[in-house]
């Protein structure tokens, strides 16, 4: 008697972004399955829930740890300028727009500006912490000194408590450089996790014990280890993998893609500095961002801002991962800050202000060398 088997095939590890980074010991391998257990927990009333939140869980808005689309767009309101959010005591800077049952959603306040934040992928997260600040004021030309158009700038913010900086972060009026988020408004991996839990889910930690409904302190909601693996998860899911590298219309595009100076902002090399995770020390990666500010043009003015960018200003976002990220968003890409550009080709030409003369380049290539471009962008 025999029977038959079946086999499910496995994707490569290039086809997926989820997966640790090489190097995890074996206490540092558990810890990563418990935050991958953590981000996938579904929230209930009975465990916090809300009572107003955007999710039930972290995974409603990354799926395989990808990025988000349409229907898990935030929206942010409440600021236009360096003054600061002046909402904050009628739901900013975030809007919940659902409900636990005998209660409202957030309506978005008179007079308060928006704009719509599209969840990003979460895959090398950790890599782009553990950049120096050095490195990053570096990379930064806030007066076009160089003259070549681009001035790229970091986002001074005010930083929670919570958040400690290392010994070689840099200060300026008693503000740090944030890094995560469409504004880089996110100083680091803990406070952007304490920040997604309050505002998205309505859970409270010892971070933040606020409720964002009553704005009154109440027990946490969250284990403070739950929160430390859900960091540590986010922390060491591997960089992206590119595909098809030694392609020759690949090889082609990354040259275009350099001639006509889009790695001014998108970079494709960077540096991490020391780690607490050793697999995170000292490595050489390929995020295709600079983690800066740049002037994107009036079209992508939102009249909304956070910490000190302008409303024009937003933070590269890398690119690695985007040929995958079609997997997470339904079979459709929606790509810049909000999702608007349903096409990679598409986004390209959506880009103004700093990167008006790449987009220039970009429209005079000839048909085939616009198909590279696409081509190596897809491969990474």
């Amino acid at each position: 008697m025999s029977c038959d088997t079946s086999y499910v095939e496995i994707p490569a590890d290039n086809e997926l972004l989820d997966g640790p980074v090489d190097g995890l010991s074996n206490s540092e391998s558990a810890q990563f399955l418990r935050g991958d257990a953590a981000v996938n927990e579904v929230f209930t009333r009975e465990t916090g829930l809300g009572p107003t939140f955007v999710g039930t869980s972290c995974i409603n808005c990354h799926v395989g740890d990808g990025k988000g689309h349409l229907f898990t767009t935030l929206t942010r309101f409440g600021q236009i300028d360096q003054a600061g959010n002046q909402f904050l005591n009628q739901g900013g800077p975030q809007l919940q727009n659902r409900a636990l049952p005998g209660y409202l959603p957030e309506q978005i306040p008179a007079g308060a500006t928006f704009s719509k934040f599209t969840p990003p992928a979460f895959t090398g997260l950790g890599f782009l912490q553990y950049v120096s600040d050095a490195d990053l004021i570096q990379m930064a030309d806030p007066d076009d000194s160089n003259g070549d158009g681009i001035s790229g700038t970091v986002n001074w913010i005010i930083i929670p408590g919570y958040s400690i900086p290392t010994s070689n972060a840099v200060s300026q009026n008693s503000k740090h450089i944030g890094r995560y988020g469409k504004k880089a408004s996110a100083f680091d991996l803990l406070h952007q996790t304490v920040n997604a839990y309050n505002q998205d889910i309505g859970i409270t930690s010892v971070f933040n014990p606020i409720d964002h409904y009553s704005n009154l302190e109440i027990n946490p909601e969250i284990s403070t280890a739950k929160v430390n693996d859900v960091i540590f998860y986010l922390s060491t899911l591997k960089a992206p993998i590119q595909r098809n590298q030694n392609d020759a219309d690949v090889i082609r595009g990354k040259n275009i893609f350099t001639q006509i100076n889009c790695v001014a902002c998108h970079k494709s090399n960077l540096t991490t500095s020391y780690s607490p995770i050793n697999a995170l020390s000292y490595k050489t990666f390929a995020p295709y961002t600079d983690l800066l500010l740049h002037d994107m043009g009036s079209a992508l003015d939102d009249g909304y801002t956070e910490g000190s960018a302008k409303t024009y200003e937003w933070r590269t976002a890398a690119l690695w991962g985007i040929g995958l990220s079609e997997n997470s968003q339904g079979g459709t890409l929606f790509l810049m800050h909000d999702g608007r550009a349903k096409t990679i080709e598409q986004a390209i030409t959506l880009h103004g202000g700093e990167a008006q003369q790449s987009r220039n380049a970009f429209e005079k290539l000839s048909k085939e060398d616009k198909e590279a471009l696409l081509k190596f962008i897809k491969s990474l």
